[in-house]
């Protein structure tokens, strides 16, 4: 599916933070916006002296700890954690009232903090908002140098998410990421909120996931030649003689040890093993649970149409998926598994006896509704064994269960049926989710997979079409990004191509719908790079792209122009002549009517100062 390239540092991401004129003034500068914030007067000072105490079992000792551990990093201090309620700081599990699913509440006061909640989860989230309410300088891994004051603003914050599924998705087949670097994208994932890590561990270009009952699936899925200087779509399939040495795989231990990670920060993992299609890793092994039998080699690169696919007429086939997603099953926990399910051709299927006598028995109409059998003879697998089925929306053609959910890439459509026909749905539209695309002017970015979506963008993404009744919104569940890294071949790119797309995304998915607005989240956004640079994120720096949109007025002789772009803190100043825009020019503030054609240049200014490149586009009448 997807792509980006990018010289970058590593990291690990935290929330946003405050300086010394926001405590004065007492704006909240947090991302998420929370559902309901009340500031007071004053601040909360930390000291060396100040203890942390909990209440309500072990779920609210293990926060506490979790707290403390910032605060020492940063700090210094080394905070005690007893058992209690009149702490400087105190995490409380309040059994006492019902308390919706993640929701926390925060007091600050002059005298002490408190952070409660119904569940652990509740209490990790408050602790997300708190380090913000704390100086940047909080996100450092080691005690700050010079005079920093631990202050917090005097604040009343209760708070709890619009959507349960909030999930980030990471290609690990088209490049591997080691451990290390995959618990640091939960990090990421759990300073904003989000609660699903999708892992995209199966595809053409490498299995990614250790099978005990059929090693040859990490022994050989997981390895292809190196064509790493080459442009990924094009590489020359493997030749006879070449090595297949760059990849790698995930043990099953070194999977337990992640999910345990990302549980900690609850966060719950979903596996994708893929199928029918996007499958030449597994064919590659085991070339027998094919339509013709092999041979076939891991590709180096890009791979269209998607042509290698399960043979879907042998029933050992389904054996060999079937022990495959046994021990899937028991690595991930999750209530849902992915099964893929997208861009199969069924150029193989329709030349395949095997195939076209199991239509013929089944009583199919045709090779999609093959597909339909297929997908439904797995999740009936998934469900004797107490799991939920979910895949991209190309599982809908041939017909699915009430229980399938939908993951919906190509667009809302088929969200919007699925949710209509009373199945749980997750939106990841590529318009707005699919962070492997442009997220600045292409001349400026590393290369990507194409299409176009910057921060402001993924900030104004309605995972809720209006199209749904309010009862048939309930069955959006929510939305995820997706990081496809056809074209990230390291760990900093990624954190290039999410950060800070994510953290727009976040907003959009836990904050009360009628509480955003672009221009107050850029400003609190500027603040959240802050806490980047510290922490040593490779984060992009946003999009300075204008775009210069014509919209001719039929039988009018006329066109609107509209110009649009990001960055809220410049003016645009344009011009109509053809030449290049100075600080004199006319200031762009609504869109303007041409009667005639005309060379739009445009260019961001701060000031008197040129901010950005000039971008023009010729504007004709009809």
């Amino acid at each position: 599916m997807r792509k980006v390239i990018a010289a970058i540092t590593s990291g690990v991401v935290i929330l946003v933070a405050f300086t010394a004129s926001t405590i004065q003034h007492n704006k909240i500068y947090v991302i998420p916006v929370p559902v309901s914030v009340k500031a007071g007067t004053g601040c909360f000072e930390l000291a060396p002296s100040s203890a942390i105490t909990y209440s309500g079992g072990d779920a609210a000792n293990e926060n506490a700890l979790v707290f403390a551990g910032i605060l020492q990093k940063a700090t210094g201090y080394a905070i005690p954690v007893v058992q209690g309620n009149n702490g400087s700081i105190q995490f409380v599990i309040d059994n006492s009232k019902q308390w919706k699913p993640e929701e926390y509440k925060i007091k600050v006061t002059k005298e002490n903090i408190s952070v409660s909640s119904g569940t652990s989860a509740g209490l990790f989230m408050g602790i997300q908002t708190l380090r913000q309410l704390f100086p940047k300088e909080i996100e450092s891994a080691t005690p700050v140098a010079g005079a920093v004051k631990w202050q917090a603003p005097c604040v009343v914050i209760k708070d709890y998410p619009r959507f349960q599924w909030r999930g980030m998705m990471l290609d690990v087949s088209r490049h591997y990421f080691d451990v290390e670097f995959i618990k640091k994208y939960i990090d990421l994932l759990a300073m904003n909120k989000m609660n699903v890590f999708h892992w995209h561990l199966v595809d053409d270009q490498g299995w990614r996931i250790e099978i005990k009952k059929y090693p040859k699936l990490t022994t050989v899925g997981a390895w292809r030649v190196n064509k790493e200087t080459l442009p990924w779509r094009g590489r020359e399939r493997q030749q006879p003689g070449e090595v297949a040495d760059f990849g790698g795989f995930y043990t099953q231990e070194q999977i337990k040890d992640v999910v345990a990670y990302a549980s900690k920060r609850h966060i719950t993992v979903v596996p994708e093993i893929e199928m029918p299609a996007h499958v030449s890793s597994a064919l590659a092994a085991y070339p027998q649970y094919s339509c013709t039998g092999g041979p076939f080699t891991v590709p180096t690169g890009g791979v269209w149409p998607i042509t290698d696919i399960y043979c879907a007429g042998k029933d050992s086939t389904f054996t060999f998926i079937e022990d495959i997603l046994t021990e899937v099953m028991q690595l991930f926990p999750s209530e849902y598994i992915h099964i893929g399910g997208d861009e199969a051709n069924k150029k193989e299927w329709k030349k395949c006896p095997y195939c076209q006598a199991r239509i013929k028995a089944e009583g199919l109409k045709d090779e999609e509704a093959l597909q339909g059998y297929f997908t439904r003879r797995i999740e009936t697998f998934l469900t004797a064994h107490g799991r939920k089925m979910i895949g991209w929306d190309e599982i809908m053609q041939g017909g699915i269960s009430d229980n399938a959910a939908v993951m919906s890439w190509r667009g809302f459509d088929s969200g919007i049926k699925a949710a209509k026909s009373g199945h749980k749905v997750v939106m990841s539209p590529t318009s707005f989710c699919y962070f492997d695309y442009y997220q600045g002017d292409p001349a400026t970015e590393p290369i990507a997979f194409g299409g176009y979506v910057p921060v402001k963008k993924v900030y104004s993404f309605e995972p809720a079409p209006a199209a749904l009744s309010a009862s048939e919104a309930k069955n959006i569940m929510g939305a995820q990004g997706n990081l496809w890294t056809e074209m990230v071949p390291v760990s900093s790119h990624v954190e290039y191509m999410v950060m800070t797309r994510m953290t727009a995304l976040s907003e959009v998915l836990w904050s009360p719908k009628k509480a955003r607005n672009w221009n107050d989240f850029y400003e609190r956004l500027q603040l959240r790079k802050q806490r980047f640079d510290i922490m040593g994120v490779n984060y992009a720096k946003g999009s300075w792209l204008i775009d210069i949109i014509q919209v001719n007025k039929k039988n009018k002789k006329s066109a609107v122009v509209t110009l649009s772009g990001e960055q809220p803190s410049c003016d645009i100043r344009y011009t109509k002549d053809g030449s290049d825009p100075s600080a004199s020019s006319e200031k762009y503030s609504a869109p303007f009517k041409l009667k005639s054609g005309a060379m739009i240049k445009a260019a961001y200014f701060r000031a008197d100062t040129l901010c950005s490149r000039v971008y023009e586009k010729q504007v004709t009448i009809e």
